[in-house]
């Protein structure tokens, strides 16, 4: 079963995996000791859920739980010390590190794949077959809201027809990015448009009205290829390119492609149960993070993930701000300093 569609089950509430086998008073404490809480990003969630999956086979007596609460919600939780690792798809924020740093929470910020933004529309759109992020800009720019709401006001050679917008919930860490890569400020976005923090809520709406564009992760759209249409996305006047695993190792797909992380409380890693998901989680990271659908990180940052773990190196490479249009290699030299 797809790992995204176990992702939209799991939403009714908090995915939990596994087992606990053990029954009785002091058996409950010690499940309690074992429980692994993570939360935060959707766009993390299938990754995480599938290391979690895969652990739990592994380290028997652990449990992990997974919640879906967006980047936002997670490192609240996180920075409350109510989890052990938040997701995230967007670097921890510099009002979030006052957060955690004035509730004495330290972290591990380690980047765990990339993803590439997808700009999708109905596969029955017959006028667009790529997109500026200038007109994107256009689209979503808040100065829009209520003004641009037909697709000629964008580019007189579309059609005079209504636009429907959809895109991640305001707590999204991929909210942020987007308005962040498009309009040059996170959260700077019209108001008026249909918002989820449900990826698949966004795929229906899409799907169902030829005169809809929405963004989301790229794995979302890989598995839903029969029902959306991506396109290509060109930028400061250069070549459309369609967002692929390819060009986002390669760099070409910007400023869409994005790195996404988890991030792991110091404190937590005193329990063995802890370090040991972390631990599992770099080696198994490549693999699985292939399975559904994102793109993995070269082998050495991974091993890079596992010496910050052995050295407990504590903080953020990226200062609280999200660094758009950032490469793999790019991201590769940040953490080489």
């Amino acid at each position: 079963m797809s790992k995204l569609i176990v992702f939209h089950r799991a939403l009714v509430a908090v995915s939990t995996v596994g087992a606990l086998g053990l029954m009785g008073a002091s058996a409950g404490a010690l499940a309690q000791t074992q429980t692994i809480k993570v939360d935060g990003s959707s766009t993390v969630f299938p990754i995480t859920e599938a290391v979690a999956e895969e652990f739990q086979k592994f380290r028997k007596g652990a449990k992990v739980t997974v919640g879906i609460s967006g980047t936002g919600g997670g490192f609240k939780k996180f920075c409350r010390g109510e989890i052990d690792i938040s997701d995230a798809s967007r670097p921890i924020s510099k009002s979030e590190m006052a957060e955690c740093q004035k509730a004495g929470v330290t972290y591990l910020e380690m980047p765990i794949a990339y993803d590439a933004l997808s700009v999708v529309v109905n596969p029955r759109n017959t006028w667009l077959k790529d997109i500026s992020i200038d007109d994107l800009k256009k689209i979503w720019e808040p100065s829009a809201q209520g003004k641009i709401t037909r697709w000629n006001q964008v580019n007189p050679a579309w059609p005079d027809r209504q636009i429907k917008l959809f895109g991640a919930g305001a707590d999204s860490g991929t909210f942020d990015y987007f308005t962040e890569a498009v309009m040059g400020r996170s959260k700077a976005s019209r108001g008026d448009f249909t918002a989820s923090e449900d990826d698949n809520v966004l795929v229906q709406g899409v799907s169902r009205d030829v005169d809809s564009l929405g963004f989301f992760g790229l794995a979302y759209y890989s598995e839903n290829k029969d029902k959306l249409k991506a396109l290509p996305i060109s930028w400061k006047g250069g070549q459309s390119i369609a967002p692929s695993t390819d060009s986002v190792v390669n760099g070409t797909y910007q400023p869409l492609s994005r790195p996404i992380f988890i991030y792991v409380k110091t404190d937590s890693l005193k329990r063995p149960e802890v370090r040991e998901f972390v631990d599992f989680y770099n080696r198994n990271a490549s693999k699985l993070v292939t399975e559904v659908k994102y793109v993995p990180l070269p082998a050495a940052a991974y091993a890079y993930n596992q010496d910050i773990l052995t050295k407990m190196k504590t903080g953020t490479k990226f200062g609280g701000e999200n660094l758009v249009g950032v490469t793999i290699e790019q991201l590769m030299k940040m953490e080489a300093k």
